[in-house]
């Protein structure tokens, strides 16, 4: 066998085993997305409404999903790079 072919047909399966291993970057879109909206909108309900959030459970609440949010988007993007 000659050494070009052999070099050749390892470069191939090395672009073969490149392609496999890509993952879609789809989920980290959405859940970035989903998180500038959602800053988005408390940001206008924040300026809208001075008391908001009215309670301390409902403040608790907000940055809970705030971080749940965060958290996904990050874990997305570790899901896609990995």
């Amino acid at each position: 066998m000659d050494a070009s072919f052999i070099l050749a047909a390892a470069e191939a399966a090395g672009e073969h085993a490149a392609e496999e291993e890509h993952r879609s970057e789809l989920p980290f879109f959405i859940a970035g997305a989903v998180l500038v909206l959602f800053a988005f909108a408390l940001s206008v309900v924040g300026f809208k409404r001075p008391d908001f959030p009215g309670t301390s459970g409902a403040a608790r609440g907000v940055m809970a999903l705030t971080v749940a949010l965060v958290l996904a988007t990050m874990g997305s993007i570790i899901y896609v790079s990995g």
